[in-house]
């Protein structure tokens, strides 16, 4: 007659259990690197944003043959509040937000400040900060596209004191900015 095969698939409990540890085990060896890629990856996305606007900023202020000025939205020295960029017509640094219409005269000059771009604030933890009174208030680009401050600085991206994954934008005295990791001599706040 016939044979009946009692061949048993699955898992015992004592190779669910081994495996489920294994799993823990190395879920809380990831953990860490998980958020460390992730700070190091929101630090890269803000200098790219910042050094994009300084970039922007520049090469309207050429495009329009105007002032163009990157302002922080915030108080104090610190940039982590946002930071805008608009035509600067008053050449005061300060944009007004009741001019938004980017007026211009007949025969096409702007007549009012006009907001070119906003960019929304840091993350709660993250601080932009410059070492230089000049860059405290804003970074300014003439028509040539030169910055109005002739003398460099570099501003610092943090998270909290941790340098590990901080970054320094870099600004030389024509203007240009660049990205580069910090030096030793580097400090967060």
């Amino acid at each position: 007659m016939f044979k009946v095969s009692h061949n048993t698939t699955g898992f015992t409990f004592i190779e669910l259990v081994a495996t489920m540890a294994i799993a823990g085990i190395l879920v809380a060896i990831a953990i860490p690197s998980l958020n460390s890629t992730l700070t190091s990856n929101r630090i890269s996305c803000y200098a790219n944003d910042f050094v994009s606007a300084l970039n922007f900023a520049r090469s309207e202020a050429v495009r329009r043959g105007i002032q163009v000025t990157v302002s922080h939205n915030g108080a104090l020295t610190h940039w982590e509040s946002g930071w805008t960029v608009f035509v600067d017509i008053n050449e005061d640094e300060v944009y007004n937000p009741a001019d938004t219409l980017c007026s211009t005269s007949a025969i096409g000059a702007p007549t009012e400040d006009c907001l070119l771009r906003i960019y929304p604030s840091l993350a709660n933890g993250y601080t932009l900060t410059t070492g230089n009174s000049s860059y405290k208030k804003a970074a300014a680009y003439k028509s040539t596209g030169i910055s109005y401050v002739v003398v460099g600085d570099t501003f610092r991206l943090c998270n909290g004191t941790d340098i590990s994954t901080s970054r320094a934008i870099v600004i030389d005295g024509v203007g240009r900015a660049h990205i580069s990791l910090p030096g030793t001599a580097a400090s967060c706040p």
